[in-house]
């Protein structure tokens, strides 16, 4: 297992990064355009910095570029690409197999709902991938999934589909259990769910679903 962290420009609270990368090791670091300014505040050093940099105040540009052993992914601003793909593109090529996103949450909408559609990129080629932030943990789940409470990020989880419709979901372990029910895009049935027991299983007979463990 190889594991990955990637931290990209969107809004991010230092205080809760900290707490949550400490004790845990991460085989690579990327700072993504302006994650550069959590990893300046954190004063921590990125194997790898990747993006236009058009949102990466300068002096913070200019203070890694001292630092000889980052690796340096810089495109132009005219791209077909957000700079979150793009690190997650060298993420995978570099061998990741669980990758962790912060930062990506939070600001614009549309740059929320691609990061999470680029979580499929990771599914499809058999890496974990999540976005978190101090009050979500986003995933996709394809086929099955067992919860821990003990592992929970938050007291709710909920279903959404990742495209059209999900096809024969069964829930159990759940306050609100499922047998082979099928979840379309136009539905909230699958939102805020809890578990009623210490394990709770999600099975899937078609489609991919959006995980969200959250709390208030």
């Amino acid at each position: 297992m190889k594991t990955c962290l990637i931290i990209t420009g969107g809004k991010l609270d230092p205080a809760f990064a900290g707490s949550f990368c400490k004790g845990r090791q991460f085989d690579k670091r990327i700072a993504v355009d302006n994650g550069l300014s959590a990893f300046r505040t954190l004063n921590w050093i990125p194997d790898m910095a990747v993006g236009d940099f058009d949102t990466a105040p300068s002096p913070v540009v200019d203070y890694f570029k001292t630092i000889p052993y980052i690796v340096w992914d810089v495109h132009d601003a005219a791209k077909n690409e957000t700079d979150t793909e793009l690190a997650l593109r060298r993420a995978i090529a570099s061998g990741c197999t669980h990758i962790t996103i912060l930062g990506a949450t939070g600001g614009r909408f549309d740059h929320l709902l691609s990061n999470v559609y680029l979580l499929y990129n990771c599914l499809q080629q058999g890496v974990e991938a999540c976005i978190i932030d101090s009050q979500n943990k986003i995933y996709l789940i394809e086929e099955e999934h067992t919860f821990q409470r003990k592992d929970q990020w938050g007291k709710y989880i909920s279903f959404l589909p990742f495209s059209g419709e999900i096809k024969g979901i069964t829930l159990t372990g759940f306050q609100y259990p499922l047998t082979d029910y099928d979840l379309d895009a136009a539905s909230s049935r699958c939102i805020s769910n809890e578990l009623a027991e210490e394990v709770g299983r999600i099975r899937i007979k078609e489609g991919v679903a959006i995980c969200v463990e959250s709390a208030d």
